[in-house]
């Protein structure tokens, strides 16, 4: 019973992770129908964004996890305004294409700029063990769980409380319409770009706190899960995207804890799969007809 409580608490850190990441893939598909598969990249960045400047200027995890996010919304605002913009009139595959390329590109710049090799990163938080039921709970899991849970909880006030959350909304159900309303429709987009790239970044600096080893490529795997996730919570569905990311960390961490742990990265591929077979809504996604 302990070690499962101590397994399950391990999930949902890994689980805020991914749906950190999720987050930022469903909002954005909410808005204008693009799997913006450049986000793992973003994610990348942060993290590097977190180390050089923990290792630079001696700042703690909080300072960090701030500027990772404030560079990566500005970052994602011009990833959106130079590759995506013109492309809003496109077909899907023109646009998907476009962000696997703006992918490859931030993953071989960063290896042109720094190689390829791995990093170490810096002890920005004292490691410290809480005793929950006889269970060993690292403080570095609790803090993590609640950040994420903190910046959720924002993310849902910018959304439902604030004049850009309801510009997003409207964007989000009828973009036409809303421009006829005078929202500034491109402003919103890149609004919606600057929001869920700073996430990502924040999830950058959690995964490098968390794992201590971070790398360019390391955006990839991360990137592909936290698609699934949002796709498990209902692709454009901000809680969906939140649940499916503590869905699918709990599940990769219980297939590990039960000695299958080579099948880890393999379980949210069947994840994905049995979910397109059995509702590829997802959990909080609706049906809806879609003119072709």
């Amino acid at each position: 019973m302990m070690e499962w409580l101590q397994q399950l608490v391990n999930g949902v850190s890994l689980g805020s992770i991914y749906a950190l990441i999720a987050l930022g893939y469903t909002m954005v598909y909410g808005i204008i129908k693009l799997i913006n598969f450049a986000h793992g990249d973003v994610f990348m960045l942060g993290a590097f964004i977190g180390f050089y400047a923990a290792i630079r200027w001696d700042i703690g995890f909080i300072p960090a996890l701030i500027l990772a996010m404030v560079i990566c919304s500005i970052i994602g605002v011009i990833i959106e305004r130079v590759a995506y913009k013109r492309l809003r009139g496109a077909t899907r595959i023109a646009a998907l294409i476009t962000a696997i390329g703006v992918s490859l590109f931030i993953e071989y710049t960063v290896i042109f700029f720094r190689g390829a090799k791995p990093e170490a990163y810096p002890e920005l938080l004292k490691e410290s063990y809480i005793d929950l039921f006889g269970a060993s709970i690292s403080s570095k899991s609790v803090l993590i769980i609640a950040v994420t849970i903190v910046l959720m909880l924002l993310l849902q006030f910018i959304v439902h409380k604030t004049k850009i959350g309801k510009a997003m909304r409207a964007v989000s159900h009828d973009a036409d319409a809303a421009r006829l309303m005078g929202i500034n429709v491109d402003n919103t987009i890149s609004a919606t770009f600057a929001i869920g790239s700073a996430l990502a970044g924040a999830a950058g600096v959690i995964f490098g706190v968390y794992y201590t080893r971070i790398d360019p490529l390391m955006g990839v795997l991360p990137g592909l899960k936290a698609f699934i996730a949002a796709v498990l919570g209902g692709i454009g569905s901000i809680p969906g995207a939140a649940v499916g990311g503590y869905v699918l960390g709990v599940v990769e961490t219980i297939v590990s804890a039960v000695g299958f742990s080579l099948w880890r990265d393999a379980a949210a591929f069947v994840i994905l799969i049995l979910i397109l077979i059995l509702r590829p809504a997802g959990i909080f996604g609706k049906n809806a007809r879609e003119k072709v």
